[in-house]
Formats: structure tokens, sequence, C-alpha cells
């Protein structure tokens, strides 16, 4: 949809999803990844160097709230999938390093149908509480797509 040069993902795990978009991207294109938990950070960063596409990635290893603001860019992309506690805190983050007509894409944003169940649990209430945000947002586009877990797309508008 954009042909993204500079994209940020929040929230590495096994490292599929960076891959996955690190593979689309355009020569030169970079992708950032932040991954809290330090004890994957070997096995990621060898996975990256030996796959297709790696070469685009930087793996960053820590808080994504703490690390977003040391990152210079204005981000083509976002994709979220990292804590669903802090998914309004990173949108803060992240909404005036985004380009306008930028897109981010929320994964889980359904949560296995527990938002639509109203389920109280922490992470539940904290995507709840991101739905509600954008829902409105006068900066953003907003499309949930019933897909798995749910997957949001927002483009920036100003």
């Amino acid at each position: 949809m954009v042909n993204p040069r500079y994209v940020l993902e929040l929230g590495t795990f096994t490292g599929y999803s960076a891959l996955c978009i690190a593979e689309a991207l355009q020569p030169g294109a970079e992708l950032h990844t932040i991954e809290i938990d330090d004890e994957s950070a070997d096995s990621l960063i060898e996975l990256f160097k030996n796959s297709p596409g790696g070469e685009k990635i930087t793996l960053h290893v820590g808080d994504a709230l703490e690390i977003i603001p040391e990152l210079n860019y204005c981000w083509d992309m976002v994709y979220i999938d990292a804590n669903k506690r802090h998914y309004c805190e990173y949108l803060d983050e992240i909404l005036p390093r985004l380009k306008t007509g930028g897109f981010i894409i929320a994964d889980n944003t359904l949560w296995g149908g527990k938002i639509t169940e109203g389920a109280r649990d922490a992470q539940s209430v904290g995507i709840a509480r991101f739905n509600d945000l954008v829902a409105n947002h006068p900066q953003l586009e907003v499309v949930i797509l019933p897909l798995r877990d749910g997957l949001t797309l927002l483009r920036k508008t100003d």
C-alpha cells in the first residue's frame, strides 16, 4: 500500500513477522524491530543474519516505550504486536513520528473474541482502550479486519 522505506515493529517474538515484512521491502529500506525479551536476542540476530531480507532488519532489545523516542526516524509504517496493555501508550509515542499518509497495523485487536465479549483481564482492557481511542481519533482513518484475533489498519491523515 505504501512501499515503506522506514518500518518499525513492536514485538519481535520469534522474528516471523519481521522476516515477512523485510522480504517485501524495497532495496535500501529498513525495518527496526523492538523486543523486550533479552534472552531471545542472540537467536533472533542469528535468524536474521541467515534469512532472506534479514540484512534490512535492526533488532533493538528493551522496552519499546523507552526505545521509540531514541530512534530518529519518520516512520512510513508501524506494526504493533507487543504488550497489549500498552497499545495506547505505543500510539502516543508513534503518532508524532509517523509520516502523514503512513500506516499503523495493530495486531490482536479483537483478542480472540474477548473484546466483543467484554473480558476484563489487563490485556483485554488495554486493547479495548486502544480500540476506543482510535475509533474517533482526529488524525486517523481506521478499519478493523476481523481476521483471526483482529487486525486494525490505521492511516495517519495529518
